[in-house]
């Protein structure tokens, strides 16, 4: 089940949080919202939800011994939790990729296992850890009641497609949160304007990267191959940004807060800035539990180098069992590198400098949507030197400019921007203190009946059509 599905949207949520709102008790409260969870990930994964029970019970139990036994032990118990966490994920995501790799590179024929990969479980995996090592480091009190860690992991805003939330930012949440009018109107709102970005803006730029990603290379020309590329940079934005905005949304509706998944990232200043505002919970994780154990930029420029390639290597992994993604992931390593290396990049005017940034993430995510590496690299020369117009490829483009691709384009172009830091501001200056009261209240009034019309509008977009794809879903 997705959040921008018609059986989540006018059956699951509202049943769900109409019975959270009239539960008085928050460990009823807590119950609820564990068997609403886990009867969310069954319907799409009715097997799998007894591998994230496991997941659980494995990372209850290690924590508990972590905390619980003498030095030696303790970290004994942390190994474990990560080895079969790992193991766990290694098997299900990257077995077939691996058993590929080995018949192609040694000319072998291993029958390649199809083993289903069960939805979101890079995310749940990396949460279930991430809770381990902190207690382990004493970043995070242990848990001695396992359904306050069931609920951690298995949560649903967040089970499918994130954020990773750490423990330490919720534990206190779990036991101790309030539910009230103001959370709830905003977690709505916010949730609403996620649903949005993703019904209305990426799945209208997902069509036309489909069609121009799945056409033959000889059918495409310069502005074409350009046209998809920048369809499919919007759609990964929207599609992930859209449900990370769902996920804080939902969060706030349950009492629950969220940090920030994303800050604006394509107006990022630099490859490292990008990586600052874009999947924040993900490139935080791999900072912490990666990157600073391998020794950071502690031990020397050349192991510095090293570490932050180790990480870039995983995080391209982490996204998918293809060799595509490794080298997306191996090339934002290298132009980190190039800007670590050669100064005079930070010392270009900004404006040079974002260009720049969003030229190179461009042609990375071409590279991350390519079905192969030879279609990635074929798609970015099109881009660079598709001077071979014809009419097939000057029609492909023009059917798909309609005035509807037009109108998200715009708008895609126009939520890059920081508009909610900017209303901010706006706010503070024109009503100040009086923010919450006289014209402030006519604003949020008015603002809350576009949220209402815009969720009427998305349920009649999904109504209408069967294209409702998720990019991260089956991370």
């Amino acid at each position: 089940m997705v959040f921008s599905s018609l059986t989540f949207l006018c059956i699951f949520l509202p049943a769900v949080f109409l019975i959270y709102s009239l539960i008085p008790n928050l460990r009823f409260r807590n119950g609820l919202l564990i068997a609403a969870s886990l009867v969310f990930y069954a319907y799409g994964e009715p097997v799998y939800v007894l591998l994230m029970i496991f997941s659980s019970v494995l990372n209850y139990i290690c924590a508990r011994l972590v905390r619980s036994s003498e030095n030696r032990q303790n970290k004994a118990a942390l190994i474990t939790a990560v080895i079969i966490n790992l193991g766990i994920l290694g098997v299900f995501k990257y077995t077939g990729f691996l058993v590929g790799t080995l018949n192609s590179v040694f000319s072998l024929s291993i029958p390649v296992p199809q083993i289903a990969l069960p939805v979101g479980i890079s995310f749940f995996t990396f949460q279930a850890l991430s809770y381990v090592i902190d207690v382990y480091r004493g970043d995070a009190a242990v848990q001695k009641n396992y359904f306050n860690v069931l609920l951690y992991i298995s949560f649903f805003p967040q089970l499918i497609a994130g954020p990773i939330v750490k423990y330490r930012d919720i534990d206190r949440q779990i036991t101790n949160r309030a539910q009230n009018l103001d959370k709830i109107a905003r977690g709505l709102r916010r949730f609403v304007c996620g649903l949005g970005k993703k019904v209305l803006i990426a799945n209208t730029m997902g069509q036309t990267a489909d069609i121009i990603f799945s056409a033959d290379m000889s059918a495409l020309s310069l502005p074409t191959a350009w046209l998809g590329a920048i369809a499919y940079l919007f759609q990964i934005y929207y599609d992930f940004c859209g449900y990370s905005d769902m996920a804080i949304g939902l969060g706030l509706m349950f009492g629950f807060e969220f940090k920030e998944n994303f800050l604006y990232p394509y107006g990022a200043v630099g490859i490292q800035d990008f990586w600052r505002r874009w999947h924040i919970s993900l490139s935080t994780w791999f900072k912490e539990y990666l990157y600073i154990p391998l020794g950071g930029n502690r031990k020397g420029k050349a192991r510095t180098y090293l570490n932050k390639m180790i990480v870039f290597f995983c995080t391209g992994l982490w996204h998918g069992a293809s060799w595509t993604f490794v080298l997306w992931g191996i090339y934002h390593g290298l132009f980190l590198l190039f800007e670590g290396a050669v100064p005079f990049v930070k010392k270009l005017p900004r404006f040079l400098v974002r260009i720049y940034t969003v030229l190179v993430v461009t042609v990375g995510f071409v590279l991350f949507r390519a079905d192969t590496i030879g279609q990635g690299f074929a798609m970015i020369g099109k881009m660079f030197a598709g001077f071979g117009f014809s009419d097939s490829s000057l029609s492909l483009a023009l059917t798909q400019l309609t005035p509807w691709f037009i109108a998200m384009l715009i708008a895609a172009i126009i939520g890059c921007a920081p508009i909610r830091p900017l209303a901010d501001r706006i706010r503070a200056n024109l009503y100040g203190e009086k923010a919450l009261s006289g014209k402030w209240k006519a604003v949020q009034i008015i603002l809350y009946v576009l949220a209402f019309a815009l969720l009427l509008w998305c349920i009649v977009r999904l109504s209408a059509t069967s294209y409702n794809p998720f990019i991260y879903f089956r991370f």
